[in-house]
């Protein structure tokens, strides 16, 4: 049986290896890992709940929250959302879960960040050589979760990392592992998820070609020895949640959900997340809200929104689609779509 002393056991172990990993948080090193697309959020839902999700997690999106969270779908479940950035910058995501009874749940996930053609220029052509160039990246997850007992759940997710940009890429593999405990106190849900731990990225590619003259000082030797620039690697955006969610009842039908996420990420200082839904009319209508990013100072993002409407006909087929709206200081605001079909 999963006990109240194995919990504060496994609190504490969270607790300390977080401040392991991360004690040089007080130091923000914003800038210092590949493939930061891993970092945006997905989902409208959990967009719209300003990112605190990983103790709510219970659909296909919850492959990139928290990968436990899987666990508690019963039925074929498929997602697809939409987020649209700055810059004609979006990311697409798209997941499937498949209930395999008392051996647990699984899924498969794929994530890209697209970005629109750009100019190719160079020295002797600033305004563009007439020729096109294109970015992406990409995240390719298979996940796996299971109920332990029946309030204690773990799931983990491998996933294949790329990211290209023009005639060079960098490729890369990580695991997320997450858990979702139901306590005793009036239903309290204590969830504690790691992603993107995995190898570090370097680009490669023909891109990194030159063309180099090994002596500048002596005429007539061979000016044009080939050589491939060397690329540091990076780490991935490795982070810790830590989250806590209650589900309150105020009347018949209707539910609010109250949510809490303490981020610590390697690449930059802490920050909370909070958020709420209200369930209205037998979960037909949801109306959320929260706060991205509470106490990460010269935080780029804020107030979060969204709404969503459901149709469930007696676990035949269930529709659910999302909206979510992200403010943000400096750069366009973000809006996310989604659709999930269940049947």
């Amino acid at each position: 049986m999963f006990s109240l002393k194995n919990l504060k056991y496994l609190i504490l172990f969270a607790f300390l290896f977080q401040s392991i990993i991360f004690a040089q948080a007080g130091v923000s090193k914003t800038g210092t890992t590949a493939a930061k697309f891993l970092s945006i959020g997905v989902g409208p839902r959990a967009n719209a709940m300003g990112g605190a999700y990983s103790a709510v997690a219970d659909d296909a999106s919850s492959m990139y929250w928290n990968p436990a969270g899987i666990a508690q779908i019963d039925r074929f479940q498929g997602i697809f959302t939409y987020t649209k950035m700055f810059a004609d910058i979006n990311l697409n995501y798209f997941g499937v879960v498949i209930p395999t009874g008392e051996s647990g749940n699984i899924g498969l996930n794929v994530t890209a960040l697209n970005i629109g053609d750009m100019e190719v220029t160079t020295e002797e052509m600033p305004e563009g050589t007439g020729e096109k160039f294109s970015s992406g990246s990409y995240a390719f997850g298979l996940t796996y979760a299971r109920f332990i007992t029946d309030n204690f759940i773990v799931g983990a997710n491998v996933k294949y990392i790329r990211e290209n940009i023009y005639n060079s890429s960098a490729e890369g593999v990580a695991v997320d592992i997450g858990t979702v405990f139901t306590t005793p106190f009036y239903g309290i849900k204590f969830a504690s998820s790691i992603t993107n731990f995995g190898t570090k990225m370097q680009i490669t590619g023909d891109d990194l070609l030159v063309r180099y003259d090994q002596d500048q000082t002596t005429n007539g030797n061979n000016e044009t020895v080939d050589a491939r620039l060397n690329t540091d690697d990076f780490e991935l955006p490795l982070r810790l949640q830590i989250g806590i969610s209650k589900d309150i009842m105020f009347a018949e039908g209707q539910r609010f959900t109250f949510a809490v996420d303490a981020n610590y990420p390697n690449d930059n200082n802490q920050w909370v997340n909070v958020g709420g839904e209200f369930a209205l009319f037998n979960n037909l209508v949801f109306l959320r809200g929260g706060y991205k990013t509470l106490f990460l100072e010269d935080s780029q993002e804020g107030l979060t929104f969204g709404v969503g409407l459901k149709y469930d006909q007696s676990n035949l087929l269930g529709i659910q689609v999302d909206y979510a709206y992200q403010q943000l200081e400096y750069l366009d605001n973000t809006h996310s779509f989604g659709l999930t079909l269940s049947f």
